[in-house]
């Protein structure tokens, strides 16, 4: 109390949220920082471990994943022609006419030099726990000029790798982060990834105890690493766990004793990612529509409250966008003779990442340009291949044409794990138990009360969600018109926010103005007509842009 009376205001304003962490996982990211900090820390969800197992799986849930079906691939080739049309630009299958390059030669004026990423290709980890500098190295330093000292060094370097053996040099025995997604095939490591499509990844190759270890590993190595939180002084620090609106009860529950019991922290409290959005932007009404790398979720917030009977989850993302990219180059032969799998290898997927952030976007016409592409062949250096890529508008409409992303290739974890003890007794509480006839009702409290858990806490889901499998603008139009109430309806359709990451694609928010305006049933048209032309000054912000 002395120090509130004594401190300046603009100190007090400086230091407030200094032990305040924030904690936004997601499944193919995690953000985390400070509350005082302007942006968080995007780092990759995952851990690669040291494995004996032979043979060697790359992923450890690489066995979920599936291959696409015949009908699949015809729903995929149906959807690709609808896009086309609507793109105006030719079907999967016709040659563009009067086409004087060859499809493999990339024309220089079509490359968008603003904008481009840089074409560096992705270095492997170095999976050897570091060695000491030598002391002989230090001593000489001191009696030799820089060139010398630069020369001797390298020498000293290169003989030192030669000497020493595999056996001699000492593993890691985990890597976090991005760090761990370039570790290669060869080395005796398997990549985790503990949350997959929204849940957590537990199944019969990757089991819970695993998951929340390596959960808590993951996160205390950012505490440790990046934020330099010691164990020790965690005790000083509180925690705020914003979390995606799929997860589970018994999944919350897991992920605050990790926070609470295995990271030390005084205290922790748990929001809905969509209420944190509304209100980081300042609102408190709005539909949010969360597209992360993984699962696209949809929810409407009313003055500050989650509306849970409006919440849609959909079963794609941004990394489908980058497999259907593959796809595409792949199927018109504009992807070089590489072997590049993104659901195995790591590496590729962050090659097929930045090639999508950096030539991906919605817009009407052939769009193409000319870009690097990286093989990453086991334990050899990176090979470069330039290419010309082509119908680069096409993998973003897969979010309206969900049919074209095939999602199910890359399925959720089975949901058959999930037996929780509150959720075991949800059948007892509306069933009327034999009581004494001399004892009043208000002495058996808590019993046949009528509403389950998740009516009284909608943040707190204990029923597994059902995965919409539809487009992005029917989920959003399926969202606000199930509130029912038609001043709402107005508030909703007039205040959409995009967040995650894939909001940051080129052409994305007049597309859903678009396709939102256009998904309104025949039969709310009546009842929609002056909503309907406030579409054209949708209000979307873009807000937390980190990929989920």
């Amino acid at each position: 109390m002395d120090y509130l009376k004594t401190v300046v205001p603009s100190q007090l304003i400086a230091e407030r949220g200094s032990n305040l962490v924030v904690i936004n996982p997601g499944s193919a990211n995690i953000r985390i920082g400070l509350a005082q900090h302007d942006t968080p820390l995007n780092i990759p969800h995952c851990i690669a471990r040291r494995t004996s197992q032979v043979p060697k799986r790359n992923v450890v849930d690489q066995m979920l994943n599936s291959q696409v079906t015949t009908s699949q691939h015809v729903e995929r080739e149906r959807a690709y022609d609808v896009i086309a049309s609507l793109m105006k630009i030719p079907f999967l299958d016709e040659e563009v006419a009067n086409n004087s390059f060859p499809r493999k030669m990339g024309r220089v004026d079509a490359f968008n030099q603003q904008n481009s990423r840089k074409d560096v290709a992705f270095s492997w980890t170095n999976v050897y726990e570091k060695e000491p500098m030598p002391s002989t190295a230090l001593e000489s330093s001191s009696s030799m000029n820089h060139g010398i000292i630069k020369e001797s060094m390298g020498q000293h370097r290169n003989t030192d790798i030669k000497e020493l053996n595999s056996s001699e040099r000492k593993f890691r025995e985990f890597i976090c982060g991005e760090e761990a997604l370039r570790v290669s095939p060869t080395e005796p490591y398997c990549i985790h990834r503990p949350i997959r499509r929204g849940h957590l990844n537990i199944s019969q190759h990757y089991p819970m105890q695993q998951v929340l270890e390596d959960l808590y590993a993951i996160w205390d190595w950012i505490l440790t690493e990046k934020l330099h939180i010691p164990r020790s002084e965690r005790n000083l620090y509180s925690a705020i766990l914003v979390l995606p609106e799929s997860f589970d009860n018994r999944e919350i529950k897991e992920m605050l004793s990790i926070v609470l019991r295995d990271l030390r922290f005084a205290s922790a409290v748990v929001h809905q990612e969509g209420l944190a959005a509304v209100f980081g932007n300042g609102l408190s009404t709005a539909c949010v529509v969360n597209m992360g790398a993984q699962v696209t979720s949809v929810i409407c917030v009313e003055d500050g409250v989650a509306l849970p009977n409006t919440e849609k989850t959909l079963p794609f993302g941004g990394e489908d966008i980058s497999r259907c990219l593959l796809w595409t180059q792949r199927h018109h032969q504009t992807w070089p003779q590489i072997r590049t799998d993104i659901l195995t290898k790591a590496m590729d997927l962050l090659m097929l990442n930045r090639i999508k952030e950096s030539y991906c976007e919605i817009k009407e016409g052939e769009i193409d340009a000319v870009a690097v592409v990286h093989s990453y062949e086991d334990g050899m250096p990176p090979g470069s291949h330039k290419t010309r890529l082509i119908a680069l508008n096409v993998p973003p409409m897969g979010l309206f044409y969900p049919k074209l992303l095939v999602p199910d290739v890359y399925p959720p974890p089975p949901r058959s794990w999930f037996n929780d003890y509150e959720d075991m007794l949800e059948d007892t509480w509306h069933t009327d138990f034999p009581r004494r006839s001399d004892i009043s009702d208000n002495f058996y409290p808590g019993i046949n009360v009528g509403l389950p858990m998740w009516e009284s806490y909608p943040v707190l889901t204990t029923k597994p969600k059902k995965e919409e499998k539809i487009g992005l603008a029917e989920a959003v139009t399926s969202s606000i018109l199930s509130t029912g109430r038609i001043d709402l309806q107005r508030k909703l359709f007039c205040s959409i926010q995009l967040i995650g990451g894939v909001a940051l694609t080129g052409g994305l928010i007049p597309a859903v103005e678009e396709r939102v305006l256009h998904a309104i049933p025949s039969n709310e048209a009546i009842d929609m007509v002056e909503v309907s032309s406030h579409l054209f000054f949708f209000m979307i912000k873009l807000i937390s842009c980190f990929g989920a």
